[in-house]
């Protein structure tokens, strides 16, 4: 601990700074989850045409890609947000 006399060199700061952590192993793990879901999400919204130009394909307008998908993209932003401002123990 130190004293209010006492006066604390530079190396003495860097070297106490440079032992933590930004984040704990809480918010990486939860940062992982949320590059997955995000990434999820958009590989549940691609595919789904058609080879032929004049055929539709009604499969676009299903519940995957119109509901689920920016469902899934927005609580992995929602959860990466969480998983930056959560304070490590």
């Amino acid at each position: 601990m130190i004293k209010k006399n006492e006066k604390v060199t530079t190396e003495e700061v860097n070297t106490s700074s440079q032992d933590q952590f930004v984040f704990g192993s809480f918010n990486y793990k939860l940062l992982f989850v949320t590059l997955a879901l995000i990434v999820l999400g958009f590989l549940l919204m691609i595919g789904g045409g058609s080879d032929d130009p004049k055929v539709f394909n009604e499969e676009i307008f299903g519940f995957t890609r119109m509901t689920l998908s920016p469902i899934l993209i927005l609580a992995g932003f929602v959860l990466g947000i969480f998983a930056i401002m959560k304070r490590p123990k």
